[in-house]
């Protein structure tokens, strides 16, 4: 079958090859994919890919291959999965516990838009708790997880000021149920009672100080691939007895394939928007990677499997 396989070119980061058809083990069913999901963070994998390792966590599809215990969905349903890898690709073997069934409402490009992005989203709230009232601070907003975020936490009731340098994007969260849009912590008054940062870098500290006295700042991400530096006596200048938390989105009690129907059920319903900022065959994938990688790509970008 052809596969996209990882090249460390940092111009071409994936090429096709011919790779042997996966053979599903026990829990697993096999896929034909449809569409399938690229993610920033995969670009910076490409940069120094391991040996063996191919690519791809969101994909949508036919199961082809039912799994041989009698878990999971049948033959010829219509799935949405988060493989952990070898996802971009004609056929994948997914665990039947990291798969949902898609209604026919729910077409295989969004359902492909949904998974490492909408988990991160919704277990990010639910790490949260109940933020009804609650004055929160979002940055790093104008990505897959960010419109995710803003749109459930605003169901969920929150006062959500987000912080995005693109005005588009900006007046996109603002309609998703943003109270607030900034372009720039500097802007960001708070105090807030929940901080989300994405960036890592300066902005960590600058996150940091528009916390309120014993406030929770969660730490998603470090897309400025730059570290940050905290001072302890930061704390005192308004955070104090604040908490700082570390978050990853796979550390969850909940098995992928729940809050994946979960995300589903919502994106049926109209309650949730996958916001996807490019469609394409997979053939452009590696300029879409780039394109990605280089922030030319509002919201998701999504790859068609002919």
């Amino acid at each position: 079958m052809k596969a996209l396989v990882a090249t460390g070119d940092a111009v071409e980061p994936v090429r096709f090859a011919e790779v042997e058809q996966p053979q599903p083990g026990p829990g697993e069913v096999l896929v034909k994919v449809e569409a399938f999901s690229v993610n920033r963070g995969e670009t910076f994998q490409l940069e120094a890919p391991r040996d063996g390792w191919r690519p791809g966590k969101d994909v949508a599809g036919l199961v082809v291959q039912a799994a041989a215990d009698g878990s999971g969905p049948a033959v010829c349903r219509r799935v949405v999965g988060h493989p952990p890898a070898a996802g971009w690709a004609e056929y994948v073997c997914v665990p039947v516990s990291s798969l949902a069934e898609l209604p026919d409402s729910v077409d295989a490009v969004r359902a492909a838009a949904l998974p490492l992005a909408g988990l991160t989203a919704l277990r990010l709230l639910r790490t949260v708790g109940a933020v009804a009232g609650r004055r929160v601070l979002l940055t790093g907003a104008s990505g897959g997880v960010g419109h995710y975020f803003t749109e459930l936490a605003a169901a969920a009731g929150a006062e959500l000021t987000v912080v995005t340098a693109s005005p588009e994007r900006g007046r996109r969260l603002a309609e998703l149920g943003a109270a607030e849009v900034v372009h720039g912590l500097g802007e960001a008054r708070g105090p807030y009672d929940l901080v989300l940062e994405s960036t890592g870098g300066d902005n960590l500290p600058l996150a940091l100080a528009r916390l309120d006295r014993r406030g929770t700042l969660v730490w998603f991400g470090q897309a400025s691939r730059t570290p940050a530096t905290l001072n302890f006596f930061d704390f005192f200048a308004g955070p104090e007895s604040a908490a700082l938390r570390h978050f990853h989105y796979a550390d969850s009690d909940v098995p992928d394939g729940e809050d994946l129907a979960t995300l589903v059920r919502l994106v049926g319903a109209g309650r949730l928007t996958p916001e996807i900022g490019l469609v394409a065959p997979w053939e452009r994938t590696a300029t879409t990677l780039t394109d990605l990688r280089d922030r030319r790509i509002r919201g998701k970008a999504v790859l068609t499997v002919a």
